[in-house]
């Protein structure tokens, strides 16, 4: 479910002199929860079943056994922050 798509870091741009940096932040727990949703209903629109609901369900279910769009979108978050995590000296 939920918790396979919620995000423990995320990555936020900084210029930093001339550069912009992408830097590791952790996330608030109730960001956590609002990222996952938005994520979910968000690649939820983008399946090719026939309404909102049956699509929200089958991401829900692909969610749950670790595949489907969301789940790979917190993957990708994160490996961008670990590819990233030298900069989280930045601090905002």
């Amino acid at each position: 479910g939920l918790s396979n798509v919620m995000p423990h870091v995320e990555v936020r741009s900084r210029r930093v002199g001339g550069a912009t940096f992408q830097i590791p932040m952790q996330i608030r727990p109730d960001r956590k929860v609002s990222m996952a949703i938005k994520w979910m209903i968000l690649y939820a629109r983008k399946r090719n079943e026939k309404t909102m609901a049956q699509k929200l369900a089958a991401e829900i279910l692909a969610s749950a056994k670790e595949e489907g769009a969301a789940v790979k979108k917190r993957v990708d978050t994160h490996k961008m922050a670990e590819a990233n995590k030298a900069f989280s000296h930045f601090r905002f």
